[in-house]
């Protein structure tokens, strides 16, 4: 008898766990599906779990998700694509629930299934699904049927083809608000599947009617099908009837609208050619560049740089520049910090003179904003400039400026100096590192900020790396081994640290001779603190040094430190002798 019931446990299990008042049992048997599914094979699944599934009326949003996620990838435990059409009717269901996400997450499964389901069970089962849900009492059932046109449209013959694009023009006029968003979203995917004729009737008049709606929230979503719509179309038809649409949108009385035409402008000016866009394009553009409203001016600076490239330098210098001169003076730091984030990039395509006459007194105008965003986005693509003025230039005119923001009272703009110190140092040199930024570097050791004085030690390093052993001996190891007289306890911790970085690039004959006398003497500190450091640093020496001077140096100090009345002083001792002895056994 146990073994005839035994197929018949999990659908009991599952029907049991999924009325269950706690949700995360409901929750656990739908993520197990595919489990039960195996155990009741592919023909009492099709016949008795997804009819089931079809008739749970959950109304826990959390579990419908994960009843919909689960059927999208359903196929395989149903007996394959001939029998997919059976998980249409719980989905079609999910499709018309009132939670965003449960509708979306079955909508995603009904496409994951309508590109793999066979062309007649498309016919039969999925076309009238889709037409269902388009003539649902209830506005959700029409806002997914729009999702799915796409999916349902290119195997779908000649008469029902006409019909499907009758009933998406009828969404596009639908009573709800909801409704016609949702088909002004989805236009650009249908259209995609639409032949070419009736591209440029139907379509375009569906374009045009949501381009007109009344409510801001369905033409921003229109301005999305034009860049869309632009690409599908033959540059004539493009100019014909998506640029009028775009000018106007420009000048859209909704900010909303103007943001997203600042958006999408730039996708728009390959499909109508570079004629149309310098006579018309340009013009929009330099309007959403002034706008009344910052975050349409937001919108617009951050995409300068991607405009200017589609256009010749000259027009760039004659009409865009200008209003960039304005922008970086807006009296929303938030606009100026968009342009500070892109207008870099102009150089490359402006040339060397005019990079110099235009745009270095934007530079230097934003790299003195009071606003640290904007410092750190110039400061942060300084590199860009340098490849094409060259780097006497960008030395005379903006590394005073830098050499300011040194000392910045914001830490992460001090920060982003030293981080961008290094390649600096690469592309000026020696000598003019010397003269300009060594003082900085060790100014920086002795920030009151715990970030820049962790960045100044990993700054110290890459310069040694960088120029040298020798040079660093010169020039840095001195000033850096001064400083562990500090009285400051946190500065001698971050000398310490800055020893432990430079000892690998310094080699063991300097570091023996230099850096291993220093941080002995520092074991003798007064402070805890620098005491288990110090065991820290001496750990980090002993693969770097000879095994004699382990034995004869670094081993006594140890031993010293791990007899300290602190008890972490004594654990980082122990931990560093543990280390040693781990050493001289591989060796």
């Amino acid at each position: 008898m146990a073994t005839i019931d035994e197929p018949l446990y999990p659908i009991a299990v599952l029907i049991d766990e999924l009325k269950n008042e706690d949700i995360q049992l409901r929750l656990n048997s739908i993520r197990k599906l595919s489990t039960i599914a195996r155990a009741l094979g592919e023909e009492r699944t099709r016949k008795e779990l997804i009819p089931f599934l079809s008739e749970n009326n959950d109304d826990d949003d959390e579990v419908l998700i994960a009843m919909a996620e689960e059927l999208g990838v359903f196929i395989p435990y149903i007996g394959g694509v001939e029998h997919a059409n059976v998980l249409l009717p719980p989905l079609e269901t999910l499709c018309t629930v009132e939670e965003t996400c449960v509708r979306d997450k079955a909508v995603e499964s009904l496409c994951r299934i309508g590109a793999q389901i066979r062309e007649q069970d498309l016919v039969e089962y999925f076309i009238p699904l889709v037409k269902r849900l388009a003539a649902g009492e209830w506005f959700t059932a029409r806002v997914s049927s729009c999702c799915l046109f796409h999916i349902a449209y290119p195997s779908a013959p000649e008469t029902l083809k006409t019909e499907l694009r009758a009933i998406y023009s009828q969404l596009c006029q639908d009573d709800m608000p909801m409704v016609r968003r949702s088909a002004a979203t989805n236009l650009g995917k249908f259209a995609a599947t639409i032949e070419p004729a009736h591209l440029k009737t139907d379509i375009m008049s569906i374009f045009e009617d949501l381009t007109q709606d009344d409510q801001d929230s369905v033409r921003l979503l229109a301005v999305e099908g034009c860049a869309a719509l632009g690409k599908l179309l033959e540059p004539q038809d493009c100019v014909a009837h998506i640029l009028p649409v775009i000018v106007n949108f420009s000048q859209d009385k909704s900010w909303r609208v103007r943001y997203m035409v600042a958006n999408q402008l730039y996708e728009l000016c390959e499909a109508v050619g570079p004629e149309r866009t310098s006579s018309d394009l340009v013009p929009a553009y330099v309007r959403l560049l002034c706008d009344n409203e910052a975050e349409v001016r937001i919108a617009a600076a951050g995409k300068v740089t991607k405009f200017c490239r589609i256009l010749n330098p000259e027009l760039a210098i004659q009409r865009i520049i200008p209003c960039v001169k304005e922008l970086s003076t807006d009296s929303s730091q938030h606009v100026r910090s968009a342009l500070a984030s892109v207008i870099m990039g102009m150089a490359p395509i402006l040339g060397k003179d005019a990079t110099i006459e235009q745009l270095l007194p934007i530079f230097l105008s934003l790299l003195k904003d009071e606003f640290p965003d904007v410092r750190l986005n110039i400061i942060s693509k300084l590199d860009q400039v340098n490849q094409v003025i060259g780097i006497d230039l960008l030395s005379q005119s903006l590394l005073p400026a830098i050499v300011e923001l040194a000392e910045d009272r914001h830490w992460r703009v001090r920060l982003a100096i030293i981080e961008y110190v290094p390649l600096l140092a690469s592309q000026l040199g020696v000598g003019f590192f010397d003269d300009k930024l060594g003082a900085l570097c060790m100014q920086w050791l002795k920030d009151k900020v715990y970030s820049i004085r962790d960045a100044a030690a990993n700054n110290v390093k890459r310069l040694a790396e960088e120029f040298g052993p020798d040079w660093a001996m010169q020039h840095i190891v001195p000033q850096v081994l001064d400083m562990i007289n500090n009285p400051h306890y946190l500065y001698r911790m971050t000398i310490l640290h800055a020893i432990s970085l430079l000892a690998p690039v310094m080699g063991s004959e300097i570091t023996c001779s230099t850096l291993l006398p220093v941080v002995v003497n520092t074991s003798k500190d007064r402070v805890p603190n620098i005491k288990f450091n110090v065991a820290k640093v001496l750990q980090s020496l002993i693969p770097i040094v000879d095994q004699s001077v382990v034995d004869k140096t670094i081993r006594p100090c140890l031993v010293e430190l791990s007899e300290d009345p602190d008890v972490d002083v004594r654990f980082f001792a122990t931990q560093a002798l543990q280390s040693s002895d781990q050493v001289m056994m591989s060796t």
